[in-house]
């Protein structure tokens, strides 16, 4: 039955590591590389990501340059930001690529902090679904005779510990990305 409990803290950091991915990829009026991580540009016809293309840094807080290897990607990639969601315009120079993000207004950080929110609540659903089916597996192993009444109650709280912690952890990462979309 531990290895019940392992499969589900595995799924739950996974969990853990989705939802900060995602909050990764929120802009919050500050130059982050990760935002380019979900836009892909067509190259000979294979989607390939901008940071595989490109050199990506950022020179001050509110830009991010991206210089292309290949010059003659420049278009694709500017196309590829455009047709993107993130929400700004690329300043193609000849050269390289400059996204410049500007100050959030009150609004748009509102709008932001509702995001965390709904992918906050989507993460904990995601963690009682994996302690439902680690439930369920219990279950079943007490129906097969391999856990005893006892048993099985004891794993249940232990499940049900475990989903707690998890939900805590969720909260803290979703109240530290409201703390920084709300200061810049």
């Amino acid at each position: 039955m531990q290895e019940i409990q392992v499969q589900a803290k595995e799924k739950m950091e996974k969990t853990l590591s989705a939802l900060q991915y995602e909050y990764a990829s929120i802009r919050a009026g500050r130059a982050n590389v990760a935002i380019l991580e979900k836009v892909s540009v067509d190259y000979y016809g294979v989607p390939t990501p901008v940071e595989q293309m490109a050199a990506v840094s950022v020179p001050d807080a509110r830009t991010l340059l991206i210089q292309p290897w290949d010059k003659s990607t420049l278009k694709a990639i500017e196309k590829a930001i455009l047709a993107s969601d993130i929400g700004i315009n690329p300043q193609n120079d000849g050269t390289s690529i400059r996204l410049n993000f500007p100050p959030l207004t009150e609004e748009r950080r509102k709008e932001l902090v509702k995001g965390v929110s709904k992918y906050a609540e989507e993460a904990k659903v995601a963690v009682r679904s994996i302690r439902r089916d680690s439930i369920d597996k219990l279950k079943a192993a007490k129906k097969s005779g391999e856990l005893t009444e006892d048993d099985l109650k004891s794993e249940e709280k232990k499940m049900q510990d475990l989903t707690d912690i998890y939900c805590k952890k969720v909260d803290e990462i979703a109240a530290a990305k409201d703390k920084e979309i709300m200061e810049i």
